[in-house]
């Protein structure tokens, strides 16, 4: 008689050891505090082209006239370009070429950069838009005040990552010339309204001021500027900046004419300035 009783205080022990052990666990895996974390998406894009080989010859032959006039040999190393110095090729690569001719002397780089976001809650694309925003803020395009979210917010070209600011008309270091400086204070785009170029408005050639482009990457802008540096020949560079998701894309056309006297053709650096960044942005989404 007492053993059936403790058979059956035996089985009551080990359900209830059972039951308390699959509690435990079951409050384990619920316990609060722990919730799953949210990761923004990474990027579109994990690599980078190679920078040197991003311009075909005839690209490049046509964008430096000067090179046709060299040697062969003296032509495919002009056409390899030289490959900026960086530290991180994973993350940031360009290349720059350069040509003499008798009426002038031209450059041209271009630079890729793959932004990464270190922060899990941001993108890496949501972190390229706001980067790209601080370079159009930097070039501070005519007419274009309050036009982007970041707009306003103090951001200038003194950013880490972004080039120095332009120099102004009447600067020391490399004025713009001049015939220009008079429209300086009248206009906001006397980096692009030299001698010989951008006439008032009506005059059709209002296009050729620093402006956002459409129809380049998700984002794009052009700068043109127009210096001078003591008594030398005028230099103008154009800059075509744009965003394709991660990656910021930048192209710099420059010119030098011979003559001191003679203003580089706004619109010739421009069209070819733009074009050029429609074909690197071909090359990216490949």
């Amino acid at each position: 008689m007492a053993y059936v009783p403790g058979v059956a205080l035996l089985a009551a022990l080990a359900v209830g050891c059972s039951a308390g052990s699959g509690g435990g666990a079951s409050d384990a895996d619920s316990k609060p505090g722990n919730p799953a974390v949210t990761t923004a998406p990474p990027g579109k894009y994990r690599t980078l082209p190679a920078p040197c080989r991003a311009v075909p010859d005839s690209t490049l032959k046509d964008l430096l006239p000067g090179i046709a006039q060299l040697s062969r040999q003296q032509q495919e190393k002009a056409l390899r370009g030289a490959a900026t110095i960086t530290y991180d090729t994973d993350r940031k690569v360009g290349c720059r070429w350069k040509s003499t001719a008798p009426d002038s002397s031209r450059n041209l780089t271009i630079d890729f950069e793959r932004v990464v976001s270190y922060d899990p809650a941001v993108s890496d694309e949501d972190r390229a838009r706001a980067l790209y925003v601080k370079k159009e803020n930097a070039a501070e395009l005519p007419g274009t005040g309050g036009g982007s979210p970041e707009k306003g917010k103090g951001a200038t070209a003194s950013a880490e990552g972004e080039e120095k600011e332009k120099p102004k008309p009447g600067d020391d270091q490399g004025s713009a010339d001049p015939s220009a400086s008079s429209s300086a204070a009248s206009s906001p785009s006397a980096s692009a309204t030299a001698s010989g170029d951008p006439g008032p408005s009506g005059s059709g050639d209002e296009d050729l001021r620093p402006r956002v482009l459409d129809g380049l990457g998700d984002a794009a802008f052009l700068d043109d500027l127009l210096t001078r540096a003591g008594s030398t020949a005028q230099h103008r560079t154009v800059s075509v900046v744009f965003r394709t998701s991660n990656v910021l894309v930048t192209v710099r056309y420059g010119e030098q004419p011979t003559l001191v006297t003679k203003v580089p053709d706004s619109r010739e650096l421009q069209e070819k300035a733009r074009s050029l960044a429609r074909k690197l942005a071909e090359v990216i989404s490949g």
